[in-house]
C-alpha cells in the first residue's frame, strides 16, 4: 500500500474512507469511497486524470480487504480518459458515470456488470465499438445517446428491455441485432442513428415506440414482427431511404406521423385490423405511388397523406366518415379521387393544391366545404357541390384556374370570402335564391366570367368580382329574374 494516501471524512450519517490511487505509468489520480463493505469509485482529479485507466479491483485497509463494486454517478463525467478497463469485481456503472467522456475510444466492461444506468456513456463522441455483456439485463435510457463514433454494438440475449434514447444520435451505427430475449424498444432508442441501414425487430416486440427510429436516413427496409399491435408516433418519420414497409395485421394502431417524410417509400398496403389512418401518418412521401386503405378505416387524420406528391389516385372505402384538415394537400399527381357517401365532413384544405386534379364527386352526405378544401386545384375543371351542402368556406376554390363553371345548390346561404378567388376560367356562376349574402373577393380576378345568375336578392358586399377587365363588365349578362329587378342590394343598404 505504498503508493495509496488514506485519509477518513464524514459525510451525513456514513463514515466513508476515502483514499487516492497514483499510479505513475497511467498518470491518474482515482478517488474511492467505502461503502458499507465494499468500494465505490466516486470521482478523478481533473487535472491528472488522463489516457488510459485501469483501477483497482480490490483494495487491503487495516486488514480488511475491500472489492471495488460499483462506478458511482458522474464519477468520471468530463474526464479526458481514452480508455478504461472496468474491473471484474464492478457490478454496477451509475448514471452518467462517463458521460462526455469525448476522448474515450474504448471500453471492457465485464461480465461481473449488472447495471448500466441510464446516461452512463452519454456523449463519448469518440467510442467506436462496445460490447455488452450477458450478465446486463437492460439498456438504460441515453445509456450511449450521442456516441456518434460507435460503428458496431453487441447486445446480448440476457438484455430484456432498450431504455428511451438508448441509442440516439449513434450516427456511425451501421446495424444492430436486437435479441429475441428484449420484450420493449424506448421512445427514440435510435433516433438519428443515420448510417443504420438494416435492423432486426424480433417477435419478442409488441409496440415500436414513438421516435424509435426516427430520422435513420439511411435504413432501406424493415421487417415488422406479427407481434407488433402498436406503431408509435414518429417511429420511423424521416427514414428517406425506406422504399418498402410490411406492416402485419397485428398492427391496430398507427401513431401521429409514424412515418412522415419517407421520401424513398414506393407503396404501403394498410391492414384490415387498423381503424384510423392519424394525423400526418404518410405526410412528406413524396415517392408514394400508391396506398391501399383498408375497409377497416373510419377516418383519415389532417396532413395524413400530405405532400405525397406521387401519389396518383386513391380510393377511399366507404368505412370512412371524416376527411381531417390538409388530409391530401399537395398531392399533385393525383387526378381523381371518390369520396364515398359515407363521408360526412371534409376539412379543411384537404385537396389544396392538388394540382393534377381534373374533376372530383361531392357527395350527398357532406354539408360542409371548409375553407380552402380546394384551393390551388389548378386542374379542376368541373365541380358538382350537392343540395347538402349548407356552407363553404372562405377560398374553398380559390385558384382553380380550370374551372369553367359552377352550379352553388339551393341549400347555400352565403358565398364566402375569397371563394372562387382568382379562378381565371369561370365563365358561368348560378347563385341560387337561397343566398342572402355574397362576400368580399368572392368571385375576385375571375376574368372570363361571361353569365353569373342570380336567383335572388342577395346582400353583395364590395369588391365582389373586382378587379375586373372592362370587357367583363362590357360583355358579361347578369342574368336577374324580372320580379327581382332593380332589388339587388349592396350590404348595408
Amino acid at each position: 500500500m505504498n503508493d495509496l494516501a488514506i485519509h477518513l471524512y464524514l459525510i451525513i450519517r456514513y463514515i466513508n474512507l476515502s483514499f487516492n490511487y497514483f499510479c505513475n505509468f497511467y498518470r491518474i489520480i482515482v478517488k474511492y469511497k467505502i461503502v458499507d463493505s465494499h468500494l465505490e469509485i466516486i470521482g478523478y482529479d481533473p487535472v491528472e486524470l488522463k489516457g488510459d485507466v485501469k483501477p483497482y479491483a480490490t483494495v487491503k485497509y487495516l486488514g480488511t480487504t475491500y472489492n471495488t463494486r460499483i462506478i458511482a454517478e458522474e464519477a468520471f463525467r468530463g474526464s479526458s480518459i481514452t480508455s478504461i478497463n472496468i474491473p471484474n469485481s464492478v457490478t454496477e456503472i451509475g448514471g452518467s458515470a462517463f458521460s462526455g467522456c469525448s476522448f474515450l475510444t474504448s471500453i471492457t466492461i465485464p461480465n461481473s456488470v449488472t447495471e448500466i444506468e441510464r446516461s452512463a456513456f452519454e456523449g463519448c463522441s469518440s467510442l467506436a465499438s462496445v460490447t455488452i455483456p450477458n450478465s446486463v439485463t437492460e439498456i438504460e435510457r441515453s445509456a450511449f445517446e450521442g456516441c456518434s463514433s460507435l460503428a458496431s454494438v453487441t447486445i446480448p440475449n440476457s438484455v430484456t428491455g432498450i431504455g428511451g434514447s438508448a441509442f440516439e444520435g449513434c450516427s456511425s451505427l451501421t446495424s444492430v441485432t436486437i435479441p429475441n430475449s428484449v420484450t420493449g424498444i424506448g421512445g427514440s432508442a435510435f433516433e438519428g442513428c443515420s448510417s443504420l441501414t438494416s435492423i432486426t425487430i424480433p417477435n419478442t416486440i409488441t409496440y415500436i415506440s414513438a421516435d424509435a427510429f426516427k430520422g435513420c436516413s439511411s435504413l432501406t427496409s424493415i421487417t415488422i414482427p406479427n407481434s407488433v399491435t402498436g406503431i408509435g408516433g414518429s417511429a420511423f418519420e424521416g427514414c428517406s431511404s425506406l422504399t418498402s414497409i410490411t406492416i402485419p395485421n397485428s398492427v391496430t394502431g398507427i401513431g401521429d406521423s409514424a412515418f412522415s417524410y419517407c421520401s424513398s417509400l414506393t407503396s404501403v398496403t394498410i391492414p384490415n385490423s387498423v381503424t384510423e389512418i392519424r394525423s400526418s401518418t404518410f405526410s412528406g412521401c413524396s415517392s408514394l405511388a400508391s396506398v391501399t386503405i383498408p375497409n377497416s378505416v373510419t377516418g383519415i387524420g389532417d396532413s395524413a397523406f400530405k405532400g405525397c406528391s406521387s401519389l396518383a389516385s386513391v380510393t377511399i372505402p366507404n368505412s370512412v366518415t371524416g376527411i381531417g384538415d390538409s388530409a391530401f394537400k399537395g398531392c399533385s399527381s393525383l387526378t381523381s379521387i371518390t369520396i364515398p357517401n359515407s363521408v360526412t365532413g371534409i376539412g379543411g384544405s384537404a385537396f389544396s393544391y392538388c394540382s393534377s386534379l381534373t374533376s372530383i364527386t361531392i357527395p350527398n352526405s357532406v354539408t360542409e366545404i371548409r375553407i380552402l378544401t380546394f384551393s390551388g386545384c389548378s386542374s379542376l375543371a368541373s365541380v358538382t357541390i350537392p343540395n347538402s351542402v349548407t356552407g363553404i368556406g372562405d377560398s374553398a376554390f380559390s385558384y382553380c384556374s380550370s374551372l369553367t363553371s359552377v352550379t352553388i345548390p339551393n341549400s347555400v346561404t352565403e358565398i364566402e370570402q375569397s371563394t372562387f378567388f382568382k379562378c381565371s376560367s369561370l365563365v358561368e356562376i348560378i347563385i341560387p335564391s337561397s343566398v342572402v349574402e355574397v362576400f368580399e373577393n368572392s368571385f375576385y380576378g375571375c376574368y372570363m366570367l361571361s353569365d353569373i345568375y342570380v336567383g335572388g336578392i342577395p346582400s353583395l358586399r364590395h369588391n365582389m368580382f373586382n378587379p375586373l377587365p372592362d370587357e367583363v363588365y362590357a360583355n358579361a349578362v347578369l342574368h336577374v329574374k324580372a320580379e327581382n329587378m332593380g332589388s339587388s342590394r349592396k350590404h348595408g343598404a
